[in-house]
């Protein structure tokens, strides 16, 4: 079956399954393989289901022409995404970078749907599979479209733009993720940065942190560009008013308050500003938009739950992010501040330096309690209290409550720190 032939298909079956436990009726179902699954075996049972078509790469299970035979499903699911990319009409915004990536991906549907017709990467599906669902969701009436696309080594972000061919990109920052893949904090700019090549490469446009001097160098010489900066005059200015404790900001002499936590999230907010800006959607609908945003799933929620104010920021954590909440908690107003913090994985053989450079930092802000979480963070020499897992933090907690007050809840998302709440007293 040629690519075309493939496409069409698509266009009368348009949902996409991977997964047995969720198919739908008439979808089509690509049979991907993993370290400890091999998705062929799934192909009869996904048209038991109700799959009209089962996308194969083994001859043996091929028995009847609902099977489609191709030399390999991930390479055909993705060139499948590409093809459908060029087939609709809709512009590509990708963006890239080591933290804020799934929030100002949000913040930007936000305030771009406020005019346009458009569709954005589901949660942080952004990966080599994730990326190319997410263009196969868009619609013939699709007028943008954000996609997010992730990273942990060099040559991927890379392999993501070939795939989805972005018109516009932004990186919202270069900091300490995933360490154990790009080798040190130089791998990440470069491989982060890939996106940057695409665009110049490819005479597309984009979109900057002016302030970042990252960026703005490796920008320095290219025309197309838009950036956003809180001094810089050449450059679209926006001013950040502080955090009290959701940041608040002022552009062209109109204020805008968000909901969102932390001095961190000022650039996200900017970025999707900046977009707004250039696809002249006006700034009341651009204020209405970033106002009305409210974070979700662990992602910097502000809670309130039985005498705690708290800060919960347990979706993900490396170095970067992991300083930047820990300083912005330090400046809440609270009597009584604790923190508990998990383990931040995937920094290889950087991990015992960059969990106490954490510890030492911490110590430096003078919170009430703390508590740390995890092997690594474990193994640190400090005064703090030090639970090997999260078992053994709860056994503690369950003898020796907190305080009430502020509380910050942040870790990598392995550690599912958000179970604390099901244990406050």
């Amino acid at each position: 079956m040629t690519m075309e032939e493939l496409h069409a298909l698509f266009l009368e079956h348009t949902t996409i399954c991977t997964d047995t436990r969720k198919i739908t009726e008439n979808c089509l179902f690509f049979a991907l393989k993993g370290p400890n699954f091999n998705g062929n075996a799934f192909a009869q049972e996904a048209l038991n289901k109700g799959a009209a078509y089962a996308i194969i790469d083994e001859v043996e299970f091929k028995t009847s022409d609902r099977f489609i035979l191709c030399k390999d499903v991930l390479e055909t699911l993705q060139e499948l995404a590409s093809h459908h990319r060029n087939h609709c009409k809709a512009k590509i915004i990708s963006l890239t970078g080591s933290n804020g990536k799934t929030t100002t991906k949000e913040l930007i549907n936000a305030v771009i749907s406020k005019k346009y017709k458009t569709i954005a990467t589901y949660g942080n599906l952004n990966n080599h599979i994730g990326v190319p669902l997410t263009l196969l969701s868009i619609k013939e009436n699709t007028e943008i479209a954000i996609v997010e696309m992730g990273a942990n080594h060099k040559k991927e972000i890379e392999s993501l733009c070939n795939i989805a061919q972005p018109d516009f990109g932004y990186i919202t920052n270069f900091g300490k993720a995933h360490l154990e893949g790009f080798g040190s904090i130089e791998g990440v700019i470069q491989g982060k940065s890939e996106l940057y090549d695409y665009l110049i490469a490819h005479n597309k446009y984009v979109f900057l942190n002016a302030d970042d001097g990252i960026q703005k160098e490796k920008l320095a010489g290219y025309t197309k560009k838009m950036g956003f900066s809180t001094s810089n005059h050449h450059y679209y200015n926006i001013t950040f008013l502080g955090v009290a404790p959701y940041v608040s900001l002022e552009v062209e002499g109109v204020q805008i308050n968000t909901q969102l936590v932390g001095k961190y999230n000022f650039p996200n907010c900017c970025a999707a500003i900046l977009m707004g800006k250039y696809f002249n959607i006006p700034l009341e609908d651009i204020k209405s938009a970033i106002e009305g945003y409210q974070p979700q799933n662990n992602r910097s929620q502000i809670l309130s739950k039985d005498g705690f104010d708290i800060v919960l920021d347990a979706y993900n954590a490396n170095p970067t992010s992991m300083k930047a909440a820990l300083e912005n908690f330090s400046l809440m107003d609270a009597n009584q501040k604790t923190i508990i913090i998990g383990d931040m994985f995937e920094l290889g053989n950087t991990a015992a330096e960059e969990h106490q450079a954490i510890a030492d930092f911490a110590k430096q802000l003078n919170f009430d309690d703390v508590h740390l979480v995890g092997e690594n963070f474990f193994r640190t020499k400090t005064s703090f209290h030090k639970f090997p897992s999260f078992v053994d933090l709860k056994e503690y907690l369950d003898k020796n409550p907190l305080k009430k007050g502020a509380l910050l809840i942040k870790g990598s998302r392995g550690m599912a720190l958000e179970r604390i709440l099901d244990i406050l007293k």
